[in-house]
């Protein structure tokens, strides 16, 4: 695994795995969760060369979509295999409308929200998995990070993460904690734009503008509510597909029960609809 970093200021550091084949490109989730998919890169390296983008951490600048897009488009290689989990699902889709030319297929793993609707949905699951005493225990944490540390915030939205992340999920194999501390400012600067670009109308209206293959990958048991953001996105993509797996929540490549069918079916995805993208070792 190697970290690339650049000379130019606004460029962002990538982890590579692998040494050869298609390249593929696998953007984190939170937003400010970079590494949480250091695990899935890993899994699918023996097959393909691979690229983890690590997003941009908050500074002085409010954090934007359009600055994530930005900095993806800077350190992509040329057309890319795009696999985007959670938040990163919705960059990618942000990212493909804005740059079609650098993508050649997307797969959308555990896809974030579009619609009020389905975020109370989301809302609701979660309050149902999470029950009375980790509700509290987030809560609690969430008032403990207003009078933190910056530091001391990512320290404390990593737990709450931990904890979201076994009421999100059936039967992991492992945590699924990213190996890197989340960026609290960060997470929530980008998430208000995301909502701000929602009910601005700007998304989904602007994937439109997507004609590369797209396929939604979603665990029926991941809370949030995969088939209607299936449908809300397949309005303004007929092209989209979906798969879902059972016994599978949010994080399909290490749910114990569902990850070789979803591994297996996202590296015969890759490979329909990347020919011609292999990279010399």
């Amino acid at each position: 695994m190697l970290v690339m970093t650049s000379d130019r200021p606004r460029e962002i550091s990538v982890r590579a795995y692998g040494t050869g084949g298609v390249t593929v490109a696998v953007l984190h989730g939170g937003p400010g969760a970079p590494g949480s998919v250091a695990s899935l890169a890993r899994a699918l390296a023996p097959n393909f060369h691979i690229l983890e983008p690590l997003q941009r951490h908050s500074g002085e600048t409010p954090l934007t979509v359009a600055q994530h897009v930005d900095d993806l488009a800077q350190v992509l290689p040329g057309r890319t295999h795009i696999v985007g989990w959670s938040w990163g699902a919705m960059l990618s889709l942000s990212f493909t409308a804005e740059h079609p030319e650098l993508v050649s297929s997307l797969a959308l793993v555990g896809c974030g929200t579009y619609d009020v609707t389905a975020r109370r949905s989301y809302q609701r699951a979660m309050k149902e998995r999470l029950g009375a005493e980790n509700v509290a225990r987030i809560r609690a944490l969430t008032e403990r990070a207003v009078t933190a540390t910056a530091d001391e915030r990512s320290h404390l939205l990593d737990e709450r993460a931990r904890i979201s992340n076994q009421a999100q999920s059936v039967d992991l194999v492992e945590d699924g904690t990213a190996d890197l501390l989340p960026d609290t400012q960060g997470h929530d600067e980008t998430w208000h734009d995301v909502i701000r670009r929602q009910e601005d109308g700007i998304e989904p209206m602007a994937f439109t503008s997507i004609s590369s293959p797209v396929v939604m990958l979603h665990g029926d048991d991941d809370p949030h509510p995969g088939e209607a953001t299936f449908e809300t996105l397949q309005s303004v993509m007929p092209q989209l597909a979906y798969k879902s797996f059972r016994h599978c929540g949010h994080m399909p490549w290490l749910e114990r029960r569902a990850r070789t069918d979803f591994l297996e079916t996202l590296r015969a995805w890759i490979m329909s609809h990347a020919r011609g993208l292999e990279r010399e070792p």
